[in-house]
């Protein structure tokens, strides 16, 4: 409780700063890690910028609320309301308003995330629930929203699940590492890394409370450690990137039943570069016009581009395109699809490219703006 109170108090002192004001017709959210010795940008929690859709230009509007190591966040479909993780010792989760026109957070309130190193949020498309994944103890919890957007005071739901121990350095126990819903927003998906599974979870969306399905999970190769999961617009296919072997693996998905079915795993390094201790993955997003699929690489600070056949799922290697900064740990793609920033955690800045709408292949724009250790990109097209 007292990293919540202290999220409270701190957020509370920022809430009337003033923000710079930008040409923009979407807001861009920015989280972080602050106290970081080795970031060469200072941070201070959740920064915004404003993006012009029609010229890729971003425009930093500064602090949007003063938070312990908003690692992650996630956007309200009312578009009023902003949820990130604490990624401390003893986690939190709060709920923060959102003014549209100047980008401000205000916190509505704050809970235990119930676990230890929270790293990943997402919110439903009801709005009503939300999901935290706590990496450090490998739990998993869930939380009703109230009317007002803050969270309900007692977690819905607190579900763990049991480690694969392949590799014995980081599968002792397990690692949640991320929280999904589907399309049809009837089934949450969480990518475990110490267990080597993606569970799959029924949604109670009177009650937040999740149980698991059945099956209760798809399994994905071992020792490969599934960390971001992402959805085709269709629904109907499904990629999980390996943090461990520098991979993605696709799945088919039915939605009916709740059943993913793998289908491949391919390298995410560019052919004859063999993985080792430096590499990672950790970003898996797909293009809204379906036909790309992007996964960063830490260490080889690389962004992976495929093709996605509309028929079968399968990947297409395009080309891995450097992503500028250093240790790519987040990047996000704007909804309008011409734009994808990545995140620097270790160079402290983002960098802004374009995306080629035929090929799916990136081009920098030159734009690379400092942050203090960036770690997660959110996009909010304004009203």
């Amino acid at each position: 409780m007292k990293c919540v109170r202290l999220l409270l108090t701190v957020a509370l002192m920022v809430s009337h700063t003033p923000l710079v004001q930008a040409a923009k017709d979407q807001l861009v959210y920015v989280g972080t890690y602050t106290g970081d010795p080795k970031a060469k940008v200072e941070s201070k929690g959740i920064y915004v910028f404003g993006l012009d859709s029609s010229t890729g230009k971003l425009e930093p509007m500064g602090l949007a609320a003063e938070v312990a190591s908003p690692s992650f966040l996630a956007i309200a479909p009312d578009k009023k309301h902003l949820y990130a993780v604490s990624e401390l010792g003893k986690g939190s989760v709060a709920s923060f308003s959102l003014d549209q026109a100047t980008g401000k957070l205000v916190l509505l309130n704050a809970q235990s995330s119930m676990g230890g190193g929270p790293c990943h949020v997402a919110v439903d498309a009801t709005g009503k629930v939300v999901l935290v994944a706590n990496y450090g103890s490998g739990h998993i919890a869930s939380y009703a929203v109230k009317d007002d957007g803050s969270l309900m005071e007692a977690a819905s739901s607190f579900l763990q699940g049991p480690a694969s121990n392949v590799n014995p350095g980081r599968q002792k126990g397990p690692h949640a590492h991320s929280m999904h819903f589907d399309k049809a927003n009837k089934f949450a998906f969480a990518c475990d890394l110490g267990c080597d599974k993606i569970f799959i979870y029924n949604v109670d969306h009177a009650t937040a409370k999740l149980t698991p399905h059945d099956p209760a999970f798809v399994s994905t190769p071992p020792g490969s450690g599934p960390r971001h999961f992402a959805f085709h617009p269709s629904g109907k296919f499904a990629w999980a990137n390996d943090e461990m072997i520098c991979s993605v693996t696709g799945f088919t998905y039915d939605a009916d039943k709740g059943v993913l079915t793998e289908t491949e795993t391919l390298s995410t390094l560019p052919p004859g570069v063999a993985v080792n201790k430096a590499f990672s993955t950790a970003e898996t997003q797909v293009h809204p016009n379906g036909k790309f699929l992007y996964v960063s690489n830490r260490g080889h600070n690389t962004i992976a581009c495929y093709s996605i056949d509309q028929t079968t799922g399968k990947l297409t290697y395009i080309e891995n395109a450097p992503s500028i900064v250093q240790i790519p740990r987040n990047f996000g793609i704007d909804p309008t699809g011409q734009w994808l920033i990545t995140a620097g955690q270790n160079s402290s800045n983002i960098a802004v490219f374009a995306i080629d709408q035929t090929t799916g292949k990136l081009k920098p724009t030159g734009q690379v703006l400092d942050v203090g250790a960036p770690v997660c990109v959110k996009f909010l097209k304004l009203d």
